[in-house]
């Protein structure tokens, strides 16, 4: 019987070793897995600056060590031969919440009883819950993070999203043995909604979940000048009762607020402007009628992949508006149309688990005009802006975290394999394939 013969990866110094069992399992390489790799003769897409057509990518001890045509590959290194391969950037998920287990506190749980200011101030309105942190709730094992990382996403802006003060969101890196490996920074930012309450209740109605979030947010301008007066000069002064939303609300670096029509575009960019507050928009799917207002505000745009259509339990018969049947058709130019405004937007991948689906709605944005650079910068640079880690993250230059993507051929292409993907160093081989049989 002819002995099967499996790939070889080169080890410093020709020492050679095997892939057992003829098969590449979805799981990281164990406690004993090299620290350092090198990433040999591959097509470097950096990110930002000129493609390296042959290139070597040296990871050491989690980071980005070298990247060039003439690294030199350390003696300890693990060679990854990749002629013929790409290595990108690993891609950023702007908005999710990856790694929060459903049944979470963040989701599920009724909230645990507020202070006494906090009830006189909630008294039947929506739970608000923004002391809540992502960072808090982590779960490394979450059934998500492995469906991502598959598709190639190695970091995600996660946030609770229970209420209309939701919580505060934490940038993770989508590996991790334990929660506190995971996160790369636990502020990202308070994740809003105007979710309204069906059946009797405040806020019933739009009008009354904004109004409700001014309110919540001019309570914590004065909760912050009570306790600055205080703390100045607090001899004869009332001590301010301390206040956990509050203080959350205070210590939130910007705010994400739901935007997905030019209405609602507008009517965010004014109420950010009255609570003084750094505002990240979400949805984004008629930011294409929006884009010179968004220009001006220099307000970025967190695009959802999830693009508008119709339901599929809809009645047949019932007509939809002009403005319906035209934002479903033209959602897909929004990216195109906010990087030709020069308004910088990155994409939420909306819950998408499958490479095909992504890689079908990304294709989608580039079929209306989006060039396929701007759709990477969407996915790894610009979310790495938005949350203030660029200097870690988003682009393959030495110094910033070893999140990369390893693939067969150009990234947004149905056909592309997933051959590796790197996160914070760690080796991930996410497509399990035969090959005596050459197929998952």
């Amino acid at each position: 019987m002819r002995r099967k013969e499996f790939p070889v990866y080169r080890v410093a110094k020709h020492v050679t070793v095997k892939v057992l069992a003829g098969v590449l399992w979805s799981v990281p390489l164990g406690a004993e897995a090299p620290a350092v790799y090198a990433i040999r003769g591959a097509r470097v897409v950096t990110g930002k600056g000129p493609i390296l057509e042959r290139a070597t990518v040296i990871v050491r001890d989690g980071l980005i060590a070298d990247v060039g045509a003439q690294a030199a590959i350390p003696a300890d290194a693990w060679v990854i031969e990749a002629e013929g391969l790409s290595v990108y950037p690993g891609l950023m998920d702007a908005l999710s919440s990856l790694g929060l287990p459903e049944g979470s506190p963040a989701t599920q749980r009724r909230p645990e009883p507020p202070s006494s200011a906090e009830a006189e101030r909630t008294e039947d309105v929506p739970v608000n819950s923004a002391w809540v942190r992502a960072a808090d709730l982590l779960n490394p094992a979450e059934r998500r993070i492995e469906a991502a990382r598959n598709i190639g996403f190695t970091a995600a802006a996660t946030f609770p999203m229970r209420g209309i003060l939701c919580g505060q969101g934490a940038v993770i890196a989508l590996a991790g043995d334990r929660p506190g490996e995971m996160v790369i920074h636990p502020s990202a930012g308070l994740y809003v909604t105007l979710t309204t309450r069906r059946g009797g209740g405040f806020p019933a109605s739009l009008m009354g979940a904004i109004a409700y979030l001014r309110q919540v947010f001019l309570d914590a301008d004065h909760y912050e000048q009570a306790r600055t007066i205080y703390n100045r000069n607090p001899a004869g002064l009332k001590r301010p009762e301390y206040d956990r939303a509050l203080e959350a609300l205070l210590a939130s670096p910007r705010v994400l607020l739901p935007a997905s029509t030019a209405v609602e575009i507008a009517r965010m960019l004014r109420l950010a402007a009255e609570i003084r507050r750094t505002p990240v928009l979400y949805g984004g799917h008629e930011a294409w009628r929006s884009a010179e207002l968004l220009r001006e505000s220099g307000v970025s745009v967190i695009v959802s992949l999830k693009w508008p259509e119709r339901d599929r339990d809809a009645d047949p018969d019932v007509e939809e508006s002009l403005r319906v049947l035209e934002m479903r058709e033209k959602a897909p130019a929004t990216p195109a149309t906010l990087a030709k405004a020069g308004v910088r937007f990155a994409f939420s991948s909306a819950g998408l688990t499958d490479r095909r689906d992504f890689v079908r709605a990304v294709r989608r944005a580039l079929n209306a005009g989006l060039s396929e650079a701007d759709a990477l910068r969407a996915l790894t640079l610009h979310p790495a802006e938005i949350y203030g880690l660029s200097d870690r993250l988003g682009t393959v230059e030495p110094g910033k975290i070893a999140n990369l993507v390893v693939t067969s051929g150009d990234l947004f292409q149905e056909q592309t394999e997933i051959k590796h993907v790197f996160v914070d160093g760690r080796k991930y081989q996410p497509i399990a394939i035969s090959r005596e049989e050459g197929r998952p």
